[in-house]
């Protein structure tokens, strides 16, 4: 890790930089797959596969028979760990149901809204090394809970054309309508454009790679809501001379093996801290199978040294990251003070894998900075609010002069006249 010892503010944009890739010649790839989808649908989906994930397809959509199986492949005690972390996520995303009520703003002026679901959502899960079963239940399980009438997974096959069977039973615990062997760029077109096979859906969720990002950048123009825009997942953890170094080191490394260009930040008050931490990641370092992957990340990552908790709570604010972990001996304080950040993770005890996992929030969270304008994936995701209103005759009388006089000073007669002649109705 890069080791900075009290920066002065004039340097925190430069620490709280991401790095900018070069992505014009990225668009232009993710462009032609997009394009090449929209125009032919199921064919192109297929040679796609076939060259990416070398997978040879005649169907697309998971078979009853293939999700009787998976559940055979998973071991009863993955599958309570999954059944456990399911029942917190449905909990917590339970209570966060809205309730509407009517707000009368005048004599005769009632307001209020209703939630309504989206009717056809699309998941992405990835697969590979690291098949994110987790983001099923994160995504699926409030979708299920707004009301969604369908939800649709895309997620990539191996070359055998089979899903990983963790992923296809968090699916069916979490109540997926229909699975498809699909990943990649092809993924999020199918689900932008639809296919004779895969629905189009209105709001497409979940992680991916450099591509998967782009591409849900680029249908997001004309065709297709995305959840939000994402870049390389992140931890931000603030320390003080309390902290129990060998939890700090593993969750920094807990974040670091998810990608070479995953973000780590650490900011302490404690200098003795610096060194103990960066000793402790060392001997961890050596025991995880994703090691070099980890030790990519940790290149790029940033240890900070700062003179105390305002200093570190002002530059992780400004860092705005997906997540945040304070282990401090004052951390309900600090907390208090937290305004950019993803998901907060409070006390020696509450590590970043516990959001991820099994406490019960989402772990679809904005990064990038993106935490000073979006907040992480809920129940709202899922729902639109449509407003409504009506009016009684005292409700005209009561505004319909103010609306007069406005309409006609932005100049449009025509809105004017629609209430001029509610007014003149009622003399």
């Amino acid at each position: 890790m890069n080791v900075i010892k009290y920066p002065g503010r004039e340097d925190w944009a430069s620490l709280t930089s991401r790095p900018h890739l070069d992505v014009s010649q990225l668009n232009s790839v993710v462009s032609g797959v997009l394009d090449d989808v929209r125009a032919n649908g199921d064919k192109a989906v297929k040679a796609y596969e076939l060259k990416f994930d070398h997978a040879q397809l005649d169907s697309l959509q998971v078979s009853e028979k293939e999700m009787k199986e998976a559940r055979k492949l998973v071991s009863k005690d993955l599958e309570e760990a999954i059944r456990l972390a399911h029942y917190n996520i449905r909990l917590f995303h339970r209570s966060q149901r809205f309730n509407s009520k009517k707000v009368e703003t005048g004599p005769g002026v009632k307001c209020w809204q209703k939630s309504v679901a989206i009717e056809r959502v699309g998941l992405y899960i990835p697969g590979g090394t690291a098949p994110l079963f987790s983001t099923v239940l994160m995504l699926a399980t409030p979708a299920k809970i707004a009301g969604c009438k369908e939800i649709v997974l895309c997620t990539p096959p191996n070359s055998e054309g089979k899903v990983n069977p963790a992923i296809l039973l968090a699916a069916k615990t979490a109540g997926v309508s229909k699975i498809f062997k699909v990943g990649g760029v092809q993924a999020i077109g199918a689900m932008a454009f639809g296919t004779e096979s895969i629905p189009k859906v209105f709001k497409i969720f979940g992680p991916g790679n450099q591509y998967v990002m782009a591409a849900k950048q680029q249908v997001s123009l004309h065709d297709v809501a995305i959840d939000m825009p994402a870049g390389p997942s992140e931890v931000c953890v603030i320390a003080d001379e309390s902290a129990n170094v060998e939890f700090v080191a593993a969750d920094l490394l807990s974040q670091a093996e998810h990608g070479a260009d995953s973000q780590v930040l650490l900011i302490t008050t404690s200098e003795k801290l610096v060194d103990d931490v960066q000793r402790e990641i060392e001997k961890q370092l050596e025991n995880l199978p994703r090691k070099e992957i980890a030790k990519k990340a940790l290149e790029n990552s940033r240890l900070v040294l700062v003179r105390d908790k305002q200093e570190a709570i002002d530059l992780s604010n400004m860092y705005a990251p997906e997540h945040l972990i304070l282990q401090t001996s004052d951390y309900a304080e600090l907390a208090n003070k937290v305004i950019n950040a993803g998901s907060v993770f409070l006390g020696k005890y509450a590590c970043e894998s516990a959001g991820d996992y099994a406490s019960g929030t989402n772990h679809t969270l904005p990064t990038h900075g993106w935490a000073t304008t979006y907040s992480g994936v809920n129940l709202d995701s899922f729902c639109r609010k449509i407003t409504f209103q009506h009016l009684t005759e005292t409700g005209v009388r009561h505004i319909g002069h103010a609306v007069e006089l406005m309409a006609e000073a932005e100049m449009l007669d025509a809105h004017k006249n629609a209430m001029t002649v509610r007014l003149n109705s009622l003399k």
